[in-house]
């Protein structure tokens, strides 16, 4: 589709194993650069020097341009939740808690922060699933759960720490058994200097996730421990 080679050959991804960064699904996008007002440029191998008024410098040479569109990257999965400042039991902050990557039960909750359900955070299927089909299932679950507690005036709930271990010890396993880790993208955190490498959804897909929720559901939300008030962390699961 590319006519030139030398563009071609900058457009062939070399440095990733296929599907472990999102493929261009596209329509046109590659016939673009057989265009004559379009030019492809290498900013790794040649690096924006400067914006100036009317152009972008790269190489030494200014490119006009009418408009810039920035795609410099975003703190996904994790970076949101710790602007919001969220603090849990004794004072933890959520960014603490997660120095060193997410633990979570379902991630949907995680021990230390009674009460704080995430919708498509991170250790759920989330930015790789249909993400509305997600949304949906998260907060279809999270209400189902609601209504059991209010049916039985319980008020809190938080995972057991057996029950977040084994969802944190799953989800890595399977994300083991892929080859996003090895890929540098935002998936592991790789575009975040000082973020902790690690796989953020889970990949063990949206009907096997779906079908674990509702087993937990079913069991009265097993790994949870569901108490009337607000008590010290607990320590072993049960509905």
């Amino acid at each position: 589709m590319v006519k030139d080679p030398a563009v071609a050959e900058l457009l062939a991804p070399k440095d990733h194993p296929f599907f472990t960064k999102r493929p261009p699904l596209e329509n046109g996008y590659y016939e673009t650069f057989n265009r004559d007002n379009v030019t492809l440029l290498d900013a790794r191998t040649t690096p924006i020097e400067e914006i100036t008024p009317r152009a972008v410098r790269m190489g030494g040479h200014e490119y006009e341009v009418h408009a810039i569109v920035y795609a410099t990257g975003f703190d996904a999965m994790t970076g949101t939740l710790f602007g919001m400042g969220i603090t849990g039991r004794d004072g933890l902050r959520l960014q603490d808690k997660w120095r060193d990557g997410p633990r979570t039960y379902l991630g949907l909750t995680t021990r230390g922060f009674p009460n704080l359900f995430v919708i498509t955070g991170p250790q759920s299927p989330s930015v790789l699933s249909n993400m509305p089909v997600a949304i949906e299932q998260n907060v279809e679950w999270i209400a189902g759960l609601i209504q059991h507690m209010t049916a039985r005036d319980l008020a809190v709930a938080e995972p057991s720490q057996e029950a977040e271990d084994k969802w944190v010890a799953h989800h890595d396993e399977v994300a083991a058994a892929t080859l996003l880790l090895g890929t540098d993208s935002w998936w592991v955190g790789a575009n975040i200097p000082g973020k902790p490498r690690t796989l953020y959804p889970y990949v063990g897909g949206v009907g096997p996730f779906r079908a674990i929720c509702q087993e937990v559901a079913e069991k009265g939300y097993e790994g949870l421990v569901l108490t009337r008030h607000d008590a010290p962390a607990p320590a072993s699961a049960g509905g």
